[in-house]
């Protein structure tokens, strides 16, 4: 993407409310992840500390206060029974979901942009090879097969699993439309010119067609993340992703299901960090395509 078109695009996103808000509510969150050790040293909770004292073991572990325990100690409220502070556990949260989602994000686009790009320059038996493994991962229900073989595995490094998962069942989605533009390049006249010219192959990926994908991979990838983010949480909610003592938002929320009758604000927190972000990046994600599309336009 040229310099130029990188300072348009930036300069449509600015003018865009939505995508400010998006960009700014996002960037919150990964400074939170980031200074989740800081916080915790700020507010002298970490993720999985105690604190029975904010807690009303003659009710059953409810939080003491009207709003789960909402104080100056602990300004997001604390767990029912064991007192965590829940301001740690949704900082600790959200870096395990960011680095899953972005880990996951990161591998599938090299194998979509890798094969998908393989499959569209050589074509012939390449193109087959890949384009049947991808009919084949794209045919299976992802979710419930991800429940599956996450459940058949043994418990090890939970996330790499994740990440694993996730990218083999994600990929094809992205190399299915990487091969369509490689396709439709790969015979243009400027990849025709620089064969004729002696270019390598390496020069004509690399130099030729690549840099003609930027833009759409720049999208794509926008709007897969949050998809991963919602997987991880999903995965996590089935108690097939993330495990216990790991603080997880899809966690959170799979343990208030049970106390949000008498304390919704256990459920509400959780679920509006990760409602949020979803839309955040969602949104960013759609506007960041629109920038695009209209700079290519004009």
């Amino acid at each position: 993407m040229p310099a130029t078109s990188g300072r348009r695009v930036t300069r449509v996103l600015l003018r865009d409310p939505a995508a400010v808000v998006s960009g700014a509510y996002l960037g919150l969150i990964v400074l939170m992840a980031i200074c989740a050790p800081l916080i915790s040293a700020i507010t002298g909770h970490g993720p999985n500390d105690f604190d029975t004292a904010a807690v009303n073991t003659d009710l059953g572990g409810i939080p003491y206060g009207s709003l789960g325990g909402i104080s100056a100690d602990h300004l997001l409220g604390v767990e029912p029974q064991n007192g965590r502070d829940i301001l740690a556990r949704i900082a600790y949260g959200a870096r395990v979901s960011l680095l899953i989602a972005a880990s996951a994000t990161a591998l599938t686009t090299l194998l979509g942009v890798v094969l998908g790009m393989l499959a569209g320059f050589y074509q012939g038996w390449a193109d087959q090879v890949i384009c049947r493994v991808m009919d084949f991962l794209m045919a299976f229900p992802a979710l419930i097969f991800m429940i599956a073989v996450l459940s058949a595995l043994p418990q090890g490094n939970r996330p790499v699993l994740l990440v694993l998962v996730i990218s083999v069942f994600g990929w094809p989605y992205l190399a299915r439309v990487v091969r369509g533009q490689t396709m439709t390049l790969v015979n243009r006249e400027f990849v025709e010119a620089a064969r004729a010219s002696g270019a390598s192959t390496a020069a004509l990926v690399f130099k030729e067609i690549l840099p003609n994908l930027r833009s759409s991979l720049i999208v794509m990838v926008t709007l897969a993340v949050p998809g991963y983010v919602g997987t991880e949480a999903g995965l996590s909610f089935l108690g097939v992703g993330v495990t216990p003592p790991t603080p997880s938002w899809g966690q959170m929320i799979a343990s208030s299901v049970g106390w949000y009758a008498v304390n919704p604000m256990y459920f509400l927190i959780p679920g509006m960090f990760l409602f949020l972000t979803v839309l955040s990046m969602t949104v960013l994600g759609d506007r960041l395509r629109a920038a695009f599309d209209a700079g290519e336009a004009s």
